[in-house]
């Protein structure tokens, strides 16, 4: 491999930014793709009544609503590193597309309102983090306006997440007395909504050289004592313990007021890891500047341009080289397949990409192809680890208004399905429509973009919560089990799946039937 494009590889930053709802991820986004020169100007969510809309929320729901509810993903350059982002949905009910958007990524930041603390939402991404051993980079966001004490948020992170923190900066006051951050890893000071000098020195002791009106503030006496106290009693930095996720380096800043962001961005780029080599299901370990091009799809998204009814395939590149019109194989299938139609993002903006290499996101046409998960080669034919899928609780029955509209109907719901979000169900005779999701909002998106990207209005009838169950030994079941509480429906796949009505229905059918084997998904 040329030297050129081993340091390509080696500068690539490939990061998803997790959080619960409304901490200000999709601001954050905004203000790094500010810096990247991706956009000139970042409209909040905050700024609907002016018709701007966040670049990362592109789905019209997400405009309406201001909430992310699919993975966006951006590209930037910025100091030598090409920049991926990857823009989780925030929303519980959508834990599933951030689960398998997370097996996509080398790092993650973590975005804590200062107010609020640690959230749920927070605790259950920072847990599949945890799980892959991924790098998490803390970003505590809202400065400027009241929240908790730093420290006791630092404790938090400690006593709810179970990982240990160091303070790259540290906040001087809080909220209309937020004076600006103490940056311990850079040795300096920068001061908030200041006109004089972006960065105030500090002597070999710490402290602030030049006599400024913060030095007089009781706010600035604090953090000296917090800071002194950290370096006391706090702990050590260490690169290797961020990189195996064991340690999570904590920024203080305000997203809104774009303050604290690109100190943040520039640490972050010198110690998040670049792309990692990935494990096969025969337990190859593929390295992402040795091997030939190979890369898995994590998402697959449809009408990102309503006009013309397209799908795209997110390809998480691994190893090697991408190259516009080269041969890969589809090793599901074995089939070979030529990557003309090509595209990276920035939302729903898109361009055409020629070449692209491990690290990178790239966008492939899918007329079919694809499902989740896949994983394509140019050299030898291996399977990457499989992408996880969860086993709905809700269900709904599905019927067009319109039995004239029932091709748009069966279109519309084969391509949302094959997206993940929701999953496809079919009575075994009259072939009803079920559909099953992990939240209530999974439906009401579905509803929405039936609606307005299919034409088609829906009628959803509640089946309620329902036990989801797959069978290893299909060979031994009867249709004759099904009945009201353990109703026997085929998957996508044509896979027989029992829906029982409750636990005790579960249970009860397992001491009729006990030769039958069944299992859960995650």
């Amino acid at each position: 491999m040329s030297d050129q494009l081993k340091n390509e590889i080696q500068n690539r930053r490939t990061f998803a930014i997790i959080s619960h709802p409304d901490a200000g991820k999709t601001t954050l986004t905004e203000k790094l793709l500010l810096f990247g020169g991706a956009i000139r100007d970042a409209g909040t969510v905050k700024a609907k009544k002016s018709g701007k809309f966040a670049t990362s929320d592109w789905m019209e729901i997400e405009k309406q609503r201001g909430i992310s509810v699919t993975s966006s993903v951006m590209q930037f350059d910025y100091a030598g590193h090409r920049v991926n982002i990857l823009d989780t949905p925030g929303h519980q009910d959508f834990s599933e597309d951030t689960y398998r958007t997370l097996m996509a990524v080398d790092s993650a930041v973590m975005i804590i309102d200062v107010a609020k603390g640690i959230e749920a939402q927070t605790v259950k991404l920072f847990k599949v983090c945890k799980m892959r051993g991924i790098p998490i980079f803390t970003f505590i966001n809202k400065m400027d306006r009241q929240g908790k004490e730093p420290l006791e948020l630092m404790e938090e992170l400690e006593e709810v997440l179970g990982i240990q923190s160091y303070a790259m900066n540290w906040p001087i006051g809080m909220g209309k007395e937020f004076l600006g951050i103490y940056d311990r890893f850079n040795k300096r000071i920068e001061p908030f909504r200041s006109e004089g000098e972006r960065f105030l020195e500090l002597d070999e002791k710490g402290k602030m050289i030049e006599e400024h009106e913060m030095k007089k503030t009781s706010y600035y006496t604090q953090a000296m004592d917090d800071i002194e106290l950290l370096e006391e009693a706090g702990n050590e930095f260490s690169i290797d313990r961020v990189k195996k996720g064991q340690l999570t380096p904590v920024f203080f800043g305000s997203a809104l007021a774009n303050f604290g962001v690109e100190t943040f961005l520039e640490t972050y780029l010198q110690f998040a890891p670049s792309p990692q080599p990935r494990i096969t299901q025969e337990e190859e370990i593929i390295d992402p500047i040795d091997m030939p091009f190979s890369g898995f799809i994590f998402k697959i998204q449809a009408n990102m341009n309503p006009a013309h009814r397209d799908r795209i395939a997110f390809v998480r590149i691994v190893s090697g080289k991408f190259e516009r019109g080269m041969n890969v194989t589809l090793t599901r299938t074995g089939k070979n397949i030529k990557l003309s139609q090509t595209t990276q993002f920035l939302a729903d903006d898109r361009e055409l990409v020629n070449e692209a290499v491990a690290g990178d996101i790239i966008g492939l046409h899918d007329v079919g192809n694809y499902q989740i998960g896949d994983t394509i080669t140019s050299g030898k034919k291996f399977r990457f680890e499989s992408l996880p899928q969860f086993t709905p609780e809700l269900f709904v029955k599905v019927t067009a208004k319109n039995v004239m509209k029932q091709k748009h109907f069966h279109k519309g719901i084969l391509q949302l399905v094959q997206e993940g979000a929701i999953q496809y169900y079919k009575t075994l005779h009259l072939e009803e429509v079920i559909l099953g999701a992990v939240g209530q909002l999974q439906f009401e998106v579905f509803e929405h973009r039936m609606k307005n990207e299919y034409n088609v209005d829906v009628r959803m009838e509640p089946v309620g919560s329902k036990i989801a169950r797959w069978i290893e030994n299909e060979e031994d079941v009867k249709e004759s089990m099904s009945s009201g509480r353990s109703m026997l429906v085929r998957d996508r796949f044509d896979n027989y799946v029992f829906l029982f009505e409750n636990e005790f229905a579960t249970r009860w059918f397992q001491d009729k039937n006990p030769n039958i084997r069944l299992y859960s998904l995650l």
